[in-house]
């Protein structure tokens, strides 16, 4: 059975401090705790309830998370904090306010007008595959020759062909990728590049953007979209909290 040492205050994000308000009960833990502010001067944590225990990191904990965090991007500036952060009271999160009070509002304040927008593109399979044989001649030859013996007979032409094919998909990668950094980078304000998952993942990436330029970043991925034709499945998200360029560590038994 698990045990808890009481109740505390699970913190969400920061925002700039415009009235003392809830955001409805969205709170982690499927208790249905409500969405509220703790305000200190100018500035406020995005709180809920919760009991101080370490939630695991699943799939419902860290998607009860970031839709707290969402809905409260509809109406202000968030400074997204790590998942799991509980301090041990109010008067707690007051002193993380009072304490980090200038580091935060810097941070709002270089975040104030932005958005970040998500974009992955992979390769589908049969279409890469096929493209990369029709442009490589040497594994044209070798395919002839192993289409014409026994697989006893091929061991190092199959060996070959599978090491050619990879070195041609990844060369395939590297110049997609490229071509999509140097396309979508001069419209942002800063690029994370995140580890690709799958053999045929070009990129996954986040763009910090000025909202004032989501219309011409949203024409440019559509420009990359039509230009790779059917080859590239483009996953595109917007307008969702800086979680990849802010995520506040708040060591709370420090305050």
């Amino acid at each position: 059975m698990e045990t808890y040492i009481g109740e505390g205050k699970y913190i969400y994000c920061i925002i700039g401090r415009e009235r003392i308000r809830a955001f409805g009960p969205l709170g982690i833990g499927e208790r249905g705790d409500e969405l509220h502010t703790v305000c200190s001067g100018d500035i406020a944590a995005v709180v809920s309830n919760s009991p101080i225990k370490s939630y695991p990191v699943a799939r419902e904990n860290l998607l009860a998370h970031e839709k707290a965090i969402e809905e409260v991007m509809k109406a202000h500036t968030v400074l997204p904090v790590r998942f799991c952060t509980i301090a041990k009271n109010e008067e707690k999160v007051e002193k993380i306010l009072e304490t980090e009070h200038d580091r935060f509002s810097r941070l709002l304040e270089n975040m104030k007008g932005k958005k970040e927008l998500g974009l992955k593109a992979v390769f589908k399979e049969e279409l890469i595959y096929k493209a990369i044989l029709e442009k490589n001649e040497d594994i044209k030859k070798l395919k002839e020759i192993i289409s014409r013996e026994t697989p006893a007979k091929t061991y190092y032409q199959r060996t070959e062909i599978g090491r050619k094919v990879e070195a041609a998909l990844q060369k395939e990668k590297d110049r997609y990728k490229d071509e999509i950094l140097n396309t979508l980078t001069p419209l942002t304000r800063e690029v994370k590049v995140n580890a690709p998952y799958g053999e045929l993942m070009i990129i996954s990436a986040a763009f910090l953007v000025d909202s004032g330029r989501e219309a011409e970043f949203d024409r440019a991925v559509g420009t990359l979209a039509d230009k790779a034709g059917d080859k590239i499945k483009f996953k595109y998200t917007g307008t969702l909290p800086p979680f990849n360029f802010v995520n506040l560590v708040i060591e709370t038994g420090r305050y």
